[in-house]
């Protein structure tokens, strides 16, 4: 029950947030429900007075569908059976008028059903004036014959709906219907929501109204009737078998508590009743799914279907621990980074402990973070496969020891096509396109985000495989555009320094490293630069180090002497100081791997990072001269 009860509290903790819509991570409009509320895509909107009478009608655009909606536990499940929503509804409910016009239903009346719930509510001790306006409008059965009236629902000349639209009714009627381009199917399956003028009140929105809100929470809750012990609270409440759906989004219909088959295998043999394996109360359930809704649209990120969601309890600013570096915090401008090679770890370390120090001055003794992972394993049934609750301080602390210990200098190709710089570490989505290609499928990429976790909230290894792979794919560069090769490359090279952290390597070159590996990296950068050097600057071809890199890497002795014989002619061409130089080094390099070390035995990550850092101090190097003579 750790779940819920975190949830539960982060709804009681944020209960000024209930009924306020805000735009979530993906640009869409979220809000933390009140209990015995869902939300709905509504088509159509009626606005009264408060005597009840008719004054107009509009189609909802798309961007305005959104609506908060009461709902009991038997409406908010509903499948086919006609069960009615207590005052938002389609049309077959809210309309006594709705068969007339050709609408079909089934053995039972659901505007009967409908209006009558409505009354029960209107003659409740905590019915709201703006509520009963709605029962005594529609206890008049005209509202498809108003909607007709004012062009809001069109019927063919039998006074019939007319289902779909076609070509031969553009003839007819002239343009498309406004309500034919929001309806998914037919326009008597049109959800309606109303507006109650009140002179002096600004507020008409019903599904906007706090007060409704209230009055229908106190209405239900005094319907429930079956009182238990609350597993979350330990209080005597009212229970309920019934939990909600539409978590992850509008359509998902898989439930995190569902035990409604008492003639299956869910919990017979264990249990006589299913409250003896779980009995929550309605109360508590309401809150703590609302609360799980809010938080994964407004901060969750989902890929195939896994939704992983950070939150603290108080709602104060988390940082994404799935993130890159430069997404929590930028930590360097251009500028800094032209000389970043040269900054010591040291340096690096305190921007990033500065970094993170602006999430530590909210804390309390009592802060907590929640990582949690949700995904259905059916179409009915989903289940929290990854479930972490920490003290937020401990968090932060983990999160800036993972940020300062796989980070790299990494330049970016965005979707517009421009290019970003940063240093730090890579987001976990990054990852995985470094270790398995931009195609790689998202059941691949949810797999790795969440092997990742541990490595980056608990302090563990990251898998060797995970290494492994990213290690291998940026030794493969002709594979690759030249953009995607470069963010690989950084990527692995963060991959690789976090698993050799003991060995402390930075981007900027350590010429007293003579770590075999690292050299050999070295000695193929020197190849790479010289030869660049001396090629045309209109010549895109890659260098004989970048073709043989993928082999040096398994094969370094046998490789390297492949690329010094195929790069003899550009290391005697044009013999100028900085060929010469490149030259020299070579042999300087070369020099410090021991004999013993020359050999063909297979290189580790270590390369890439003795690579990248040789490469990187070249090109550095080459940039200080180029602008001391005024070439740039």
């Amino acid at each position: 029950m750790s779940w819920l009860r975190s949830l539960y509290q982060t709804y009681e903790n944020n209960t000024k947030e209930i009924g306020v819509f805000q735009t979530g991570r993906y640009n869409k409009e979220q809000v933390l429900l009140p209990v015995a509320h869902t939300t709905q895509q509504v088509q159509i909107e009626v606005a009264l007075d408060m005597d009840g009478n008719f004054m107009s009608a509009k189609v909802v655009d798309k961007t305005d569908a959104s609506t908060i909606i009461p709902c009991t536990e038997a409406s908010s499940s509903r499948t086919s059976a006609p069960v009615p929503h207590p005052l938002v509804d389609k049309l077959m409910y809210v309309a006594g008028d709705y068969v007339k016009y050709g609408g079909a239903v089934k053995k039972t009346d659901p505007h009967k059903e409908y209006l009558g719930q409505l009354r029960s509510w209107c003659n409740s001790q905590f019915s709201h004036p703006k509520v009963e306006s709605v029962y005594n409008y529609l206890s008049k059965g005209h509202l498809v014959q108003d909607l007709i009236k004012h062009k809001i629902i069109y019927v063919d000349e039998n006074k019939k709906f007319i289902e779909k639209w076609n070509k031969t009714l553009d003839e007819a009627y002239g343009l498309r219907p406004e309500i034919y381009k929001v309806v998914a199917s037919n326009q008597s399956d049109a959800f309606v929501r109303f507006i109650v003028h009140k002179p002096g009140e600004a507020e008409s929105r019903i599904w906007r109204d706090k007060t409704v809100h209230d009055s229908f929470i106190h209405y239900y809750e005094s319907t429930l009737q079956s009182i238990d012990t609350c597993y979350v609270t330990g209080e005597m409440l009212p229970s309920t078998e019934r939990h909600a759906s539409k978590i992850r989004h509008a359509a998902d219909m898989a439930k995190l508590i569902s035990a409604n088959d008492s003639s299956g295998f869910t919990y017979r043999g264990r249990f006589k009743q299913s409250k003896e394996a779980a009995s929550i109360s309605y109360e508590v359930s309401q809150k703590a799914h609302n609360a799980l809704k809010w938080l994964i649209g407004k901060q969750g990120f989902s890929i195939d279907g896994k939704v992983f969601v950070v939150w603290g309890t108080d709602n104060y600013e988390i940082p994404d621990p799935i993130a890159d570096t430069h997404e929590i915090d930028p930590l360097y401008t251009e500028d800094e980074l032209s000389t970043v090679g040269d900054l010591a770890h040291q340096e690096y370390a305190n921007h990033v402990r500065r970094a993170f120090a602006g999430y530590v001055q909210d804390l309390d003794y009592k802060a907590n973070v929640i990582i949690m992972i949700v995904e259905a394993a059916t179409p009915g049934r989903m289940a929290v496969v990854y479930y972490r609750d920490m003290n937020k301080e401990v968090f932060l602390k983990r999160l800036n020891q993972w940020h300062d210990s796989c980070y790299w200098l990494h330049t970016y190709k965005k979707s517009d096509g421009k290019f970003i710089r940063f240093m730090g570490a890579p987001a976990t989505k990054d990852i995985a396109f470094a270790a398995y290609g931009l195609n790689a499928s998202e059941k691949i990429v949810k797999e790795l985000i969440e092997r990742m976790l541990p490595s980056i909230i608990d302090g563990r290894n990251i898998p060797l495989d995970i290494v492994r792979s990213a290690t291998i794919r940026a030794s493969n560069p002709i594979g690759m555009d030249r953009w995607e090769w470069e963010k690989t490359l950084s990527i692995a090279c963060a991959l690789v320094r976090k698993t050799f952290e003991k060995e402390e390597l930075t981007v900027g070159l350590d010429v007293n490293y003579d770590n075999r590996d690292y050299l050999f990296g070295r000695l193929l950068a020197i190849a790479d630069v010289l030869e660049r050097n001396v090629l045309d600057k209109e010549e895109k071809r890659a260098t004989n180090a970048i073709r043989y890199m993928n082999a040096f890497a398994r094969h370094p002795q046998r490789t390297w002497g492949i690329i010094q014989s195929n790069i003899q002619p550009y290391q005697a061409s044009r013999q100028g100081q900085r060929l010469r130089n490149l030259n020299k080094l070579i042999d300087e390099v070369g020099s410090m791997i021991k004999p013993e070390d020359f050999t063909d035995k297979p290189l580790s990550g270590l390369y890439l990072l003795g690579f990248y850092s040789q490469r990187h101090e070249l090109y550095k190097s080459k940039k200080e001269k180029d602008v001391e003579k005024g070439e740039m």
